[in-house]
């Protein structure tokens, strides 16, 4: 089974002593020790399925760096606590024994009393985050991306086929928000249609957060387990231009988040991951301290939900 690389020690960058950041909360843990924790996160910093630019082996290094400046208070779920970290995953090899390799790990980290949160890497490691859910009930995604991801594979899989790979496995639904026009070919959304998937694009944000978000948990409604994929290029090029295909017209940074803590307030929830988080092809650190939000705004979510 792929192992995992030492987990780092966090440390808050906060000088006043009342700015509990996730720096001061997040612990690194084992694998036996993780299950006490309500969420544990996990690095995969692997990027050889990349279809654009690289970078993304970078991204949880990255998103830690910013987590640990992050305050842990949230309006609504109060301070976030019990976060563990089991560290990196190591790969190697081409992107399909990579997922294989990976799948035997995430099975186990599956199997913790903990949410697992997977900090990528590229969108080809949603398959072996996601398999291991489909041997133990019906499973549907959540995808919050620009592209439907859902190519063909033909020589090995790329970043761009996950979705296409978990439908043959099984998927039971799926949704994606924040998809842009002009950004995927015709034969793909009609892929997606055919599956009885669901497109929630980014202008149907724009226009209704709430009810546009209430589409993408119709389309997952009576699955035993939540999936959900934040591809951080949903979000508006402006907001995070440090991905493999940062485009216009995306999301603004105050919907994702209050989809995201939606959607992880479900008691369904049984994954998530940050993927395409791309340091090198940002400008400074914007790109992964708009991810590591993100993250906090799931783990709050979480939190919520657990109450």
């Amino acid at each position: 089974m792929t192992a995992f690389a030492s987990p780092p020690d966090w440390e808050s960058p906060a000088n006043d002593p009342n700015d509990e950041t996730f720096g001061d909360v997040v612990e690194p843990t084992s694998l036996e020790d993780a299950g006490a924790y309500d969420a544990v996160l996990v690095g995969e910093p692997y990027d050889g399925a990349v279809i654009g630019r690289r970078g993304a082996s970078e991204g949880p290094t990255a998103i830690r760096e910013q987590l640990a400046g992050v305050k842990t208070h949230h309006f609504e779920a109060g301070p976030v606590r019990s976060v563990g970290d089991l560290g990196d995953l190591r790969t190697s090899g081409d992107v399909a024994a990579v997922q294989d390799d990976l799948e035997d790990a995430t099975a186990v980290v599956h199997d913790l009393d903990a949410l697992p949160v997977f900090l990528g890497g590229d969108n080809s490691l949603t398959v072996p985050n996601v398999t291991p859910l489909l041997e133990i009930g019906s499973v549907g995604a959540i995808s919050f991306d620009a592209h439907l991801d859902c190519r063909e594979v033909h020589d090995e899989p790329t970043s761009g086929t996950p979705y296409r790979q978990l439908h043959e496995r099984g998927l039971d639904a799926f949704a994606v928000v924040g998809a842009r026009q002009f950004e995927t070919a015709s034969a793909y959304a009609r892929y997606v249609d055919r599956q009885g998937g669901t497109i929630v694009t980014a202008a149907d944000v724009r226009r209704d957060p709430v009810a546009a978000l209430e589409r993408a948990l119709e389309a997952v409604d009576g699955v035993d387990h939540l999936y959900v994929s934040l591809d951080v290029d949903a979000l508006d090029a402006t907001a995070a231009p440090g991905v493999s295909a940062p485009t216009p017209g995306g999301l603004a940074s105050v919907d994702l988040y209050r989809g995201l803590f939606r959607v992880a307030r479900d008691d369904r929830i049984a994954g998530v991951e940050v993927v395409e988080c791309a340091p090198p092809l940002a400008d400074g650190d914007r790109t992964a301290a708009a991810a590591s939000r993100a993250v906090a705004h799931v783990l709050a979510g979480h939190t919520e939900g657990k109450r």
